[in-house]
């Protein structure tokens, strides 16, 4: 019933959580350095968190795009400034929609299904297993997914640009009456090469997050089916929460504020 002790209490199991993740983290990272690397196992992450998450990252890229030309053109419209619509638009998409929108659809598809993965693997025993068996288990499964994630996220981030960047460009040619190649020489002498870094940048840490979110979480599920429900769920929300979090930390590094 004290307060102050409620407050406490959370407060030392925040630190206690945070710390232990990160300890996590800093043994998955760098688990591999001291052999042996399961190339295999990282191909397949990379194939499974990259390729395959190009769709869904795809189609909210273009959407994204579209919708932003059309809120660009409305309210720069009002200072009679509809000119500028492709420099705003791509910044806009290459330094902080790109990457966060990109990082969330990843961590919806790939955090979870980490989480689910390593849980079922968990409350059946199969990593105690491999323990057993003399196989590392953060070399096995944990260091290649958090390396494959953290170097792919870049280029799905690439890919996620070029085509939001894309979708504003239909919806200002087709739509607003944009001429292309204009719309286009406008972007290029507009974005600079620091822009395109910094957002690749924030994919790389984005990745990272997300890959040791869900593996911590599945790693550490307890209870059955229900437990791994709830290694899931946590491990998306935990994703979500460290992006936006890590998002805003990078942006004031690069802005100089």
């Amino acid at each position: 019933m004290n307060p102050v002790a409620a407050v406490g209490r959370i407060s030392i199991g925040l630190l206690a959580e945070i710390g232990a993740m990160s300890i996590f983290a800093m043994r998955g990272a760098f688990a591999w350095v001291s052999g042996p690397f399961y190339t295999r196992e990282f191909l397949t992450a990379a194939i499974r968190i990259g390729f395959n998450s190009l769709p869904v990252v795809g189609l909210t890229a273009i959407f994204t795009g579209a919708a932003l030309a059309l809120n660009i053109y409305d309210g720069s419209a009002r200072f009679n400034a509809e000119s500028f619509l492709p420099q705003i638009l791509s910044v806009s998409i290459v330094r902080e929609l790109g990457p966060g929108f990109a990082a969330l659809m990843v961590a919806g598809r790939s955090s979870s299904g980490m989480a689910a993965e390593l849980g079922a693997m968990r409350v059946s025993d199969q990593i105690d297993a491999m323990s057993t068996l003399a196989v590392d288990p953060f070399k096995y499964l944990i260091s290649p997914r958090i390396l494959a994630t953290t170097l792919m996220l870049p280029f799905i981030v690439l890919v996620a640009d070029v085509i939001g960047i894309l979708g504003g460009w239909f919806v200002a040619v087709f739509a607003l009456g944009f001429e292309g190649a204009t719309y286009i020489r406008n972007i290029d002498q507009f974005l600079t090469a620091d822009d395109v870094t910094s957002g690749l940048i924030k994919a790389g840490v984005f990745g990272f997050l997300i890959s040791v979110m869900g593996c911590y979480y599945g790693y550490k599920s307890r209870g059955g089916a229900q437990g791994v429900g709830g290694a899931t769920r946590s491990a998306v929300v935990a994703s979500a929460v460290a992006i936006l979090a890590s998002n805003y930390i990078m942006t004031s590094l690069f802005v100089g504020i």
